[in-house]
């Protein structure tokens, strides 16, 4: 359901067609919430079934159209009633986390060029992430730009603040996976080093 959400938070700033929905969601609520494009164009004819948003075709060029989208004030409510409501977390599903734990059944080489791998996928992450920083605080971020040409003036530093809140979680976050895969080869050193990271050991338990 955060789909619809995510769709509903872009369609409130204005109107969009489908794809140039796809390509702002890819630039903005594409970064907390990812979802291919086969998911979104079914989520919108479901929110529009629902009342929560109106297609209205509109001319482009000489002969062709386009389904542009608008929230109604159903899909206003809704989303205001969403953001009211406390957050139902799912259960983690981390496949990093739980190769991880069972990383004594495996080669040391295995284990290192996994935690190598998580550290390269995390730093591009973080690139990512600080690079968004840099146009948040520059107000070039497009999507910002968009949501503080509707956004009342006296509004537009909290608007800001809060873009800024999301990411610098973000930053965090992959900032943190990395100290922690990087204290990973630290303890596939001192094991290997003392004998307790054995090649081919057999399996294991996770207390």
């Amino acid at each position: 359901m955060s789909l619809r959400y995510a769709l509903l938070a872009l369609l409130r700033v204005g109107p969009l067609s489908g794809y140039d929905l796809q390509k702002q969601f890819s630039v903005s609520v594409g970064h907390v919430w990812h979802a291919p494009d086969s998911q979104i164009y079914p989520e919108l004819r479901k929110m529009e079934a629902a009342g929560l948003i109106e297609g209205e075709e509109q001319v482009r060029g000489a002969r062709g159209t386009r389904r542009v989208y608008h929230v109604t004030d159903a899909g206003e409510r809704a989303f205001v009633e969403w953001m009211s409501t406390p957050l139902d977390y799912s259960r983690v599903r981390d496949p990093a986390h739980l190769k991880a734990a069972y990383l004594e059944t495996t080669t040391t080489q295995a284990a290192r060029e996994f935690l190598r791998a998580h550290i390269a996928e995390w730093e591009g992450e973080l690139e990512q992430w600080e690079g968004e920083l840099q146009r948040i605080d520059a107000v070039t971020n497009p999507m910002l730009i968009r949501r503080l040409a509707a956004t009342p003036q006296g509004e537009h530093a909290r608007t800001i603040a809060f873009k800024r809140f999301a990411y610098e979680g973000l930053v965090e976050r992959a900032r943190g996976e990395i100290a922690w895969a990087r204290r990973g080869l630290e303890l596939v050193d001192d094991l290997e080093a003392s004998g307790g990271m054995v090649e081919g050991q057999g399996p294991g338990t996770l207390a």
